[in-house]
Formats: structure tokens, sequence, C-alpha cells
């Protein structure tokens, strides 16, 4: 019984040691060299600041929409919304995201909504979409804005952030990014 205890007890305080001092450390050394020091990126526009790795609610029309966000864009509890494809509630839910977009969105059809849009990503606090996502929105945007498609066309090219070597994950577009540099047209 000895022989594997006390082995047992050594690899115990070694993994203590190790996951709850020596990792932290390392992970928190590496993150000094990232920018901000791996506080995530903070923008300030009209006084405020915001963090741009943190979803962000827009549901103005003059904005493109963000992602929905199961917690209420709150970061201080992330999670999703636990809810299967087969349940009643979300599968309701979905379809008054999708009912009040097409309201908001004359001439979209529902098959050209992309699923970024009237889902929750499974954090509640994605802050980036589909490419799809802000090119749907286009026609209400310059509606709303007395803005040329083409511009806002334009911004949205700006502003789509490429994967790693082209090959590695989808394009995607922080919505606050796009919303910020939408307000800069024509500054």
């Amino acid at each position: 019984m000895k022989k594997n205890i006390l082995p047992a007890i050594k690899l115990t305080v070694i993994m203590i040691l190790f996951f709850t001092v020596i990792y932290p450390l390392a992970v928190w050394g590496i993150a000094q060299f990232s920018p901000n020091a791996g506080k995530g990126e903070v923008i300030e526009h009209k006084g405020k600041k915001y963090y741009t790795n943190i979803g962000q609610a827009f549901t103005v029309d003059k904005y493109f929409w963000s992602r929905p966000s199961a917690v209420g864009y709150n970061a201080a509890g992330s999670g999703g919304s636990n809810k299967g494809p087969s349940n009643k509630e979300y599968l309701a839910q979905v379809q008054t995201r999708i009912d009040t977009f097409l309201v908001h969105n004359p001439g979209i059809r529902k098959s050209e909504i992309p699923v970024d849009l009237v889902t929750a990503s499974g954090s509640g606090l994605d802050p980036n979409f589909s490419v799809q996502a802000a090119k749907v929105q286009v026609k209400r945007i310059a509606m709303v804005r007395g803005i040329e498609e083409q511009k806002i066309n334009q911004v949205i090219e700006r502003n789509i952030e490429r994967p790693l070597w082209r090959n590695f994950g989808p394009q995607k577009i922080n919505v606050l990014k796009l919303n910020i540099a939408l307000d800069n047209i024509g500054k």
C-alpha cells in the first residue's frame, strides 16, 4: 500500500504546484508580450471605452447588428443558451429574431439570413460575425444613413479579418470596429 500511496501523493503535490503556480505564471508571462499586455484591445469612441474582444449589443438600424447573446452581453457570466435545436422555446426565440430581422431589412428573404445573426455563440460574447452577416445588412444601413451601398461595402472590405495564413479559419468581422468605421465615413 505504501508503494502506491507515496508516489500518488508526490504526483498530486507536483501537479498542484504546476497547475496553480508554474503554468499560470507562464501564461501570464507570455501574455505580457501581446498587445495591451494580454488585457484585450481597448478602443475609445465618443468618450467611452470598449473591449474589442467582447461582444457589444448593436440593435439600432443605422448600425450593423451584432450577434445575439445568450447572456445579455454580460462578460461576468459567459455561456451559451444550453438549449438544443429541438427545444421549442429556443426555436421560438430564433424565429422571433428572424421575424425582427426581416421587418427591419425589407427585401431580404429568410434563406439569406446568416445563422450567426439569429443564434448566439457558445460564449454568448462573440464580438465577430461573418462577412455574409455584414453584407445582408448593407441596404438597411444605406437607406437609414443616406449613404451609397458601395461606400458601406468598402468599409466592410477594409474590416475583414483574414484567417491565419489565409487557410486556417473563416473570414470574420469585428462588429464594434465595423460600426466605428461606419461612423467615420465622410470624416
